[in-house]
């Protein structure tokens, strides 16, 4: 398995490099091919990745025609891509002055996209657990049937516990100014010996 992954991304660098190497720096397509291949971990489709890394690193909006020609990707594929990124919220429609074709740009601040994806993926993925586990938890509770659903409540409880107190953690980081973020990712462990030693004194 290793080996075919090697090679199906050997191939990929070796057919983008030919029709982008007029175009694109080796460090950009360095850049667009590991963002494409990161983009399949995290659940997203290597062609939204890759379009996403172009317009992150492009100094100026870029029309589909052009992405499409880049990036050697049929210009459908663009456009569906392009749909899902403005989904999201991290790309946008911009006009050039002199040119009738709809232009694209990524947002630029790292920590705005952050904020964005990461507001965005709770919505679609913690949030519908959230409200799936408040449901069984009141099922549960409503219509026991025996020692078995007590241990089965004590676990659903357990885990919507969890999850709410670590996403509402998670809204208070989100809801941060950048520059608090900054500085409370900057502390790190910091934070973590803090919160030790109170514990420990208290």
């Amino acid at each position: 398995m290793a080996v075919l992954t090697v090679f199906s991304v050997q191939r990929e660098i070796t057919e983008m490099t030919d029709t982008t190497k007029a175009a694109l720096s080796p460090v950009a397509q360095k850049f667009i091919l590991h963002w494409g291949e990161m983009g399949t971990r995290w659940g997203i489709n290597r062609t939204v990745a890759q379009v996403h890394a172009l317009l992150f690193l492009s100094p100026v909006p870029v029309p589909a025609d052009e992405i499409s020609t880049t990036l050697a990707v049929a210009r459908s594929n663009v456009s569906t891509c392009l749909r899902e990124l403005q989904g999201w919220g991290i790309v946008r429609v911009v006009h050039v002055l002199g040119d009738r074709r709809d232009h694209f740009e990524s947002i630029k601040d790292v920590w705005e996209i952050f904020r964005i994806v990461s507001e965005e993926r709770k919505r679609r993925e913690i949030d519908p657990t959230l409200r799936v586990l408040a449901e069984c938890v009141a099922e549960a509770k409503a219509h026991p049937h025996g020692e078995g659903d007590a241990y089965m409540r004590e676990r659903l409880d357990s885990m919507l516990e969890f999850l709410t107190i670590m996403t509402g953690l998670f809204d208070e980081v989100l809801r941060m100014p950048v520059s608090a973020l900054k500085g409370v990712g900057k502390l790190r462990g910091k934070v973590v010996t803090l919160l030790g030693k109170k514990a420990a004194n208290g």
